[in-house]
């Protein structure tokens, strides 16, 4: 099927698709809009808490990788001035042999 007629053949099917749902329906339309209007504000609900969840864990995250560099650096500052005292131990060293 080329693209042109599968578009229409998509639109057709949609609209037959909806006629039917309208007809068949099991509720007045105002029932059923009360029903996506309440799902609706339910789904945004929901959505707003995983964004503060989703929030609340990305500053966690950060705080704790803030944390673990601030703890790396000072352990590679600690062994920085240890490495520092072993060369100046080595140079005193070296010199009174020499």
């Amino acid at each position: 099927m080329r693209h042109k007629e599968f578009w229409v053949a998509l639109g057709i099917g949609a609209i037959a698709g909806g006629v039917a749902a309208l007809l068949y329906a099991p509720q007045s339309g105002v029932q059923t809009r009360k029903k996506l209007k309440r799902g609706i504000e339910d789904l945004g609900d929901t959505l707003q808490d995983s964004a503060d969840y989703l929030k609340k864990q990305a500053d966690s995250l950060s705080k704790e990788a803030q944390k673990l560099i601030d703890y790396t650096k000072d352990q590679f500052e600690d062994a920085v001035d240890k490495g520092q005292g072993y060369i100046k131990t080595a140079n005193k060293t070296i010199s009174k042999l020499v």
